[in-house]
């Protein structure tokens, strides 16, 4: 999966959490749903679905199969964050993982891309 191999962030698994805690929170605002709601449709704490929203916990399989559902959105989208029926889901994914960085990380990520492509 593309979202797993971010090595020059320098960053491990940890990372993906956090995009897809996220991604979570966006649909579920989009859908105007609140973290209590959300936690007791899935019968779990407030706390337990603040936690995979901030990334601070790892969610298995089967709970965000079960959000998917809750939020109406593809399983699929909420792990990796591409939608494929998009054209520009590139760019929107790119976008996604520069918001979460710091300036000093954008920086750096700034230098790879430069080295990448004739500038």
């Amino acid at each position: 999966m593309p979202w797993l191999d971010i090595v020059f962030l320098g960053d491990s698994y940890e990372y993906c959490y956090k995009l897809i805690g996220y991604r979570i929170k966006k649909y579920r605002l989009d859908k105007k749903i609140s973290q209590q709601k959300l936690a007791e449709i899935l019968d779990v704490s407030n706390v337990y679905v603040s936690k995979i929203e901030r990334g601070v916990t790892k969610v298995n399989l089967e709970t965000l199969s079960k959000i998917s559902t809750i939020l109406e959105v593809d399983l699929n989208l909420i792990i990796t964050g591409i939608d494929k029926d998009a054209s520009d889901y590139l760019e929107v994914e790119l976008l996604e993982m520069l918001q979460q960085c710091s300036p000093e990380r954008k920086k750096k990520i700034l230098e790879i891309v430069k080295s990448l492509i004739d500038f």
